[in-house]
């Protein structure tokens, strides 16, 4: 039997949490069962640095776009082609179908992408475009979605199987690390375009620094502040993230409660419990499940909840620690590549219609 190939396509290179961490973290294991595994991106790092950095990014865009073109004749040279959101970007699904000819493919999605198109402030994007997600989840083998919020939106429109896969790190990676000296932290890790969402919680913070040490640790979004609070910046890097998050004593993650939100995949809370570290969250989609409201962490739902959640957190370094090894066994159960990798593998080989899964380790 020829040893079964998959094509990952991803939307971004390495600098793009979703592809990373969502397709691009199986690759080892994924061999390691005995796939031979390639990778094609639409849009690389200049493009996504350019995004980050608030420079024109759009000659970015099309010079990826351009190189990533001629390769796909790659997706009907594999068994299976596991695709991140879609594979041609503004383009209608019947043009994905015809790259794709009777090449079997996953989609997978840990964003309410559909509401890019579906939504779009322009009249013909909406038009041309709004069908487009519904289209290929009806063709799709296989569709894997991040939450149930997700998942729901799948099934509703058509597809036809659905793996609910969290986005989860590898713990190899979080190893256990003491509290650090110093002031009470706050972690928050995300780009220039999501560091909306932390401003939410700007008055919860500054209440907080007028009352005791504060400090708010920002990965990954440079030049945030905030009046009265002592912010400190790192800039991301993937070789040293969990290093960052550990200089932390607690990590949060506000949302507002609406559709874009209750799709987010709940990454940020995984890593922070990860790290060991205990959490603060909003109580919109995954989030939900993720934490374990005064188990791993709390759940604030108003800017009063914000304030007793991270003044307790600051006042009882026990109960941090508490929450911290919960939260860390939680994410090795149930988070952690290590316990994810063979339910999707499983799932993949069904998928391409493999005559049996898969061997190997």
């Amino acid at each position: 039997m020829s040893v079964p190939s998959l094509l990952l396509a991803t939307r971004y290179g390495r600098l793009g949490a979703s592809s990373r961490q969502r397709l691009l973290l199986y690759r080892g294991a994924l061999e390691a069962a005995g796939l031979r595994v390639d990778v094609i991106s639409c849009l690389d790092d200049a493009y996504l640095r350019a995004l980050y950095e608030g420079r024109p990014h759009r000659a970015a865009a099309v010079a990826a776009y351009a190189r990533y073109l001629p390769r796909l004749v790659a997706p009907r040279r594999h068994d299976l082609v596991w695709i991140e959101k879609e594979l041609l970007p503004y383009l209608p699904a019947a043009l994905e179908r015809l790259v794709l000819g009777r090449t079997p493919y996953v989609l997978d999605f840990d964003d309410a992408w559909f509401l890019r198109y579906a939504q779009h402030r322009s009249r013909l994007v909406r038009w041309l475009l709004g069908g487009k997600f519904p289209a290929l989840l009806r063709g799709a083998a296989l569709v894997v979605v991040a939450n149930a919020t997700l998942r729901a939106w799948a099934e509703a429109n058509g597809a036809r199987r659905v793996l609910e896969l969290p986005t989860v790190v590898d713990l190899d990676l979080y190893p256990p690390t003491p509290e650090p000296a110093g002031p009470f932290t706050v972690a928050w890790i995300g780009t220039p375009m999501t560091m909306a969402y932390l401003a939410a919680i700007v008055p919860a913070l500054q209440a907080l620094a007028r009352t005791g040490p504060l400090r708010l640790l920002v990965i990954g979004a440079p030049g945030f502040a905030i009046a009265g609070v002592e912010c400190v910046h790192a800039p991301w890097s993937e070789a040293e993230e969990a290093a960052l998050i550990a200089r932390a004593h607690v990590g949060v993650m506000p949302l507002p409660d609406e559709a874009w939100a209750r799709g987010k995949s709940a990454y940020k809370l995984i890593q922070y419990m990860a790290a060991g570290r205990a959490v603060v969250a909003s109580p919109v989609g995954a989030n939900r499940s993720v934490v374990r409201d005064g188990e791993t962490g709390f759940l604030a739902a108003d800017e009063a909840g914000w304030i007793d959640a991270l003044a307790r957190l600051r006042a009882e370094p026990a109960l941090r620690a508490r929450f911290g090894a919960a939260g860390r066994a939680r994410v090795a159960a149930e988070y952690a590549r290590q316990a994810t990798a063979p339910r999707l593998i499983a799932a993949l080989a069904e998928a391409g219609g493999f005559d049996r899964a898969p061997g190997g380790r």
